[in-house]
């Protein structure tokens, strides 16, 4: 039977049979084997500073025997014996085959004495036995190992060249291409394969070796014109040199490996840190929108008219309405964004995000109660200055009325009052001048009423600050001036009049007895002019004025009772809506709360439930917004109350912010514990027990305190759902990640204590190779070359367990 038949696939487990079967080496392949495993031997040996010259010979005493076995495996054999003798030397052989043993390698027909002999098929045989054991039983491709595992690696990796076609270790490998193609497949930069021949074996066999020799450290195994010049190529040998260009590339391999943890790992840092970056932004733009908005919103200093009052009343309504809701929001995806971060940070073993100084949840929450508390009596101070203001404007209009009448009436009174009539007049005229006097007297005593109600009002306008008080108070100074002068007029003409009066009737008497003739005549007279004078004084300008303003008076009433009545239809208007909204955002709410206890379904099914029921909550807004409208018209109508409704448009407003907010978070909350859930691997049923032990979370004091240390490591007082889920399912975690990421690094750098700026750039993409550059402290270590970095402090300072 040919033990070389390639579909035999066991023979290379059980080496010894192979051996016993044929001790008669053709002589083409035993040079082939001599060859390739001294090379084998000697690409190991030099590790430990010395090699073999001939393979029978130099194993005979056994020590690089044991030396060799030492280096493949990285452990160390039985101390061997130095002395010269042949039982020393068998002991040493026998020690390396007693290792080979141990590792589960059967040698039924290998014995000590052969070797130490310089037999060199057993020799051979043995060589053939470590090969096989370590270098390439370990081999494992798709779930095949060892030869076939070789083999299917080498088809795999060639697949792509069409004239190349690997069917097994022999003749495959004859006209060197499926070397070639392996090579220009991993570096192809160090061949070029469109160049080559199929009619040309040694030109291609002769690259492949000296590229392999010079740019991959795999010693020349074979000599091309061997390969060629033999009808079937030795398997074994070709099977050694092949299992050093798998372990050649499965280093590049390893390294690929490697850099894709070291990018896994640089990409949720870098997403990480812009994520921290993207929270400071939004925390110091949110912060000085604040810092620049209670000012606003403190400044209590009144307006002088009523117009400008109500221009800060619109105002405050465009920022109620316009300018605080995208606010709101930015502060809840504030929020969001911080628990998505920190539940990522905690999935990918990194320590909580700490922002800086004065950025923390609570400073921002701090700031925001500040807002709320400046805006909070506001529009109520800013109703109450209108209200002042309208009663102003009504009262300095009705001081400016009474004030023009009281000035129509006394115009030209001074003059009348300071006429000299009377010294021309007769007795009879005297005593009509004073009857018309008396009559004065009491018209001027009337209108004391009128002059007081003037100081009155203006008085009431200094004491509610009117902003036109000056030119007030210079009106009614010169109505009271005028008024204390009329009275000292009225005072001196009455005293005249009766002085006059004293005088005549003294004269009088002289003419008595002319005068009794004379009475009927002189009585008719005096009648007459009484009449006339009396007329005179009834039909007053104020008389005239008061006719006219009754009518006028009518309009306004019938005119004030429609304004009335409109005020309450608006009231009614605004009460029927704030009665269905205020319960609705309530509902909604304590629905939002119960969602989030409960537990129905999937995750998945839960948030798509919540996003559907965010929308119907968004298609609610435009009764917000109709509801927003009326209110304005109640303010514009000046009506600062409302028995229809206990809801304020402020109540309503704030419900409305804290309803989005709600649900947002509860959205957010659901997706990070799908995060959490998938970077777990945790089932529904686990999922389910967890939410059981979350809602009736105890909260014992010690306990309690330790466990808060963990799951709300910023000290915010809440605990999320998926922090607790984490807090649960801690032990399932992937640890000594950084250790990981180290090992990485250290395989990128070729096993030495530093990586190489130039190193990083060629393993890893630019800009992750730039990352690590610009972080990296510089390597002080004894072996340090110019450019060294410290891998070391980097993988450990990425997940927070020291600072660079």
């Amino acid at each position: 039977m040919d033990h070389y038949d390639p579909q035999q696939t066991n023979d290379y487990m059980q080496p010894e049979e192979d051996w016993d079967r044929d001790l008669l080496l053709d002589p083409a392949w035993e040079k082939q084997q001599r060859k390739t495993f001294t090379a084998w031997c000697n690409s190991h040996l030099r590790k430990a500073g010395t090699q073999i010259e001939n393979i029978e010979e130099d194993f005979r005493d056994g020590l690089k025997l044991m030396l060799l076995l030492e280096v493949i495996s990285g452990e160390r054999l039985a101390k061997p014996e130095r002395g010269k003798m042949r039982v020393h030397k068998i002991s040493n052989v026998n020690k390396a085959l007693d290792f080979i043993a141990s590792k589960g390698v059967k040698l039924v027909s290998i014995g000590a004495e052969e070797i130490v002999d310089g037999n060199v098929k057993m020799t051979l045989g043995m060589i053939w036995t470590i090969i096989l054991r370590f270098a390439i039983q370990d081999i494992s491709v798709e779930e095949t190992s060892a030869k076939e595992g070789l083999l299917l690696w080498c088809q795999r990796k060639t697949a792509p060249y069409k004239n190349v076609n690997i069917q097994n270790f022999h003749i495959s490998w004859k006209d060197g291409l499926g070397f070639c193609a392996l090579i220009h497949r991993h570096r192809p930069e160090l061949i070029d394969y469109g160049k080559l021949r199929k009619d040309d074996p040694l030109t291609n066999l002769n690259t492949a070796f000296d590229v392999a020799e010079k740019y991959l450290d795999i010693p020349k195994m074979l000599d091309a014109e061997d390969i060629v010049g033999t009808a079937r190529p030795d398997e074994k040998a070709i099977m050694t040199y092949v299992s050093s260009f798998y372990h050649a590339f499965s280093g590049a391999q390893k390294a690929e490996t490697a850099a894709n943890r070291i990018c896994k790992v640089l990409a949720v840092n870098q997403e990480n840190e812009q994520l921290m970056e993207d929270y400071e932004k939004l925390a110091s733009d949110l912060l000085e929108w604040i810092r620049r908005t209670i000012p606003w919103l403190e400044n209590r200093a009144p307006e002088n008219t009523m117009q400008a009052m109500q221009q800060k009343l619109e105002d405050f309504r465009d920022y109620r309405r316009l300018h605080k809701p995208p606010k709101v929001q930015e502060k809840c995806q504030l929020e969001i964004n911080f628990n998505t971060l920190q539940t990522k940070l905690r999935l990918s073993n990194r320590p909580a995000f700490m922002p800086s100084e004065g950025k923390m949840v609570s400073d921002i929450n701090n700031a925001w109660g500040g807002l709320e508390q400046a805006e909070k009596g506001y529009e109520e101070w800013l109703l109450n200055e209108i209200r002042r203001l309208e009663r102003l404007d009504h009262l300095a209009e009705k001081f400016r009325q009474k004030a023009s009448i009281h000035e129509s009436w006394t115009d030209g009174k001074e003059a009348m009052l300071q006429q000299k009539d009377y010294e021309t007049a007769t007795l009879s005229e005297i005593k009509a001048l004073l009857k018309k006097h008396e009559a004065f007297e009491s018209d001027l005593a009337a209108h004391q009423d009128r002059v007081e109600q003037i100081a009155a009002i203006a008085q009431e306008l200094n004491e509610l600050d009117y902003y036109d008080s000056p030119s007030v108070n210079a009106r009614c100074q010169k109505i009271c001036d005028q008024w204390d002068n009329l009275g000292a007029l009225t005072q001196k003409r009455r005293e005249a009049l009766e002085r006059t009066e004293k005088l005549l009737e003294t004269i009088d008497q002289l003419y008595l007895e002319y005068a009794k003739r004379a009475a009927p005549f002189n009585n008719w007279m005096e009648g007459a002019m009484e009449d006339l004078q009396d007329t005179f004084i009834v039909h007053t300008i104020e008389e005239i004025q008061v006719r006219q303003l009754v009518p006028r008076r009518d309009q306004a009433l019938m005119e004030e009772h429609a304004r009335q009545q409109q005020n309450e239809r608006l009231r009614k208007q605004f009460g029927a809506q704030a009665n269905v909204i205020g319960p609705w955002i309530q509902t909604k709410m304590e629905e939002i709360g119960r969602i989030s206890i409960e537990m129905h379904g999937t995750l998945e099914d839960q948030l798509n439930h919540l996003r559907q029921y965010e929308k119907s909550i968004v298609n609610y807004k435009p009764k917000i917004d109709q509801l927003e409208g009326d209110h304005q018209l109640i303010q514009e109508a000046l009506i600062f109350d409302n028995k229809h409704t206990n809801y304020t448009m402020e109540h309503i407003r704030v419900g409305w912010e804290q309803l989005l907010t709600t649900i947002a978070r509860t959205i957010n909350e659901v997706e990070n514990q799908i995060l959490t859930r998938d970077a777990k691997g945790i089932s529904q049923e686990q999922m389910n027990e967890f939410r059981a032990s979350f809602n009736h979370f105890d909260r014992g004091e010690a306990e309690f305190a330790r466990i808060m240390s963990i799951v709300d490591p910023n000290r915010l007082g809440v605990v999320t759902f998926q922090a607790f889920i984490d807090f649960m399912s801690r032990e399932t975690a992937d640890t000594d990640t950084a250790d990981q990421v180290m090992a990485s690094f250290k395989i990128l750098a070729g096993d030495k204590n530093y990586i190489t700026v130039d190193e990083l750039r060629r393993e890893l993409p630019p800009d992750q190779a730039e990352y690590c550059i610009a972080r990296m402290a510089p390597y002080n270590g004894r072996d340090a070359v110019p450019g060294a970095l410290d891998y070391m402090s980097f993988s450990t300072a990425l997940y927070g367990e020291s600072d660079l």
